[in-house]
């Protein structure tokens, strides 16, 4: 017999929801930090001017906030395919323990890209980064809109991520307007 799925989103899965849910709830996981070093070449750019997105990197101590989505076991499968299709850009899927509050956590899996994947970017400076999120355009849209929805989704949850606020930042500084 098949359980509930919960599927914990950190990047445009916080904010662009297109499978069925029952349920969705803010949520954070441990020892993971949220980067700009996924490069996308499907959504926020093209294979010659990639994107920057979103990933999970290890990291002792931190926290890293989304929105966790409970998927009835009569959707797992419709859900699952769809997800692994929308994240084939360099994405995995990754067992995860996603937590609600101290004690009330669930089992779960969320998406993340490795740096051994090919559309890897790794580090960059904040102001390198946001240069690029400037800069690149894809089918699903700017790179600016996802930085922009990421903010505001997280603001929305009042949750704080110094690195994606850094780099909003600086893309306001460049473009005012934003």
């Amino acid at each position: 017999m098949k359980k509930d799925l919960w599927i914990f989103g950190y990047g445009s899965i916080v904010w662009r929801v297109d499978f069925p849910y029952a349920e969705q709830r803010p949520a954070f996981i441990k020892n993971w930090a949220r980067r700009f070093w996924q490069g996308s070449t499907d959504h926020r750019g093209v294979p010659d001017k990639p994107g920057r997105v979103v990933t999970l990197v290890a990291q002792a101590d931190e926290i890293c906030w989304g929105r966790a989505y409970r998927v009835e076991p009569r959707h797992v499968d419709e859900v699952l395919t769809h997800l692994d299709y929308r994240e084939k850009g360099g994405y995995d899927r990754l067992a995860i323990e996603i937590i609600f509050s101290g004690t009330d956590k669930v089992d779960g899996i969320t998406y993340h890209a490795t740096r051994e994947n090919p559309n890897f970017l790794g580090d960059a400076s904040d102001s390198k980064i946001a240069q690029q999120i400037i800069n690149s355009h894809g089918p699903s849209g700017s790179n600016i809109e996802y930085l922009h929805k990421l903010h505001e989704s997280l603001q929305e949850i009042n949750a704080s991520d110094p690195h994606v606020t850094a780099i909003a930042n600086h893309v306001r500084a460049l473009i005012p307007e934003m």
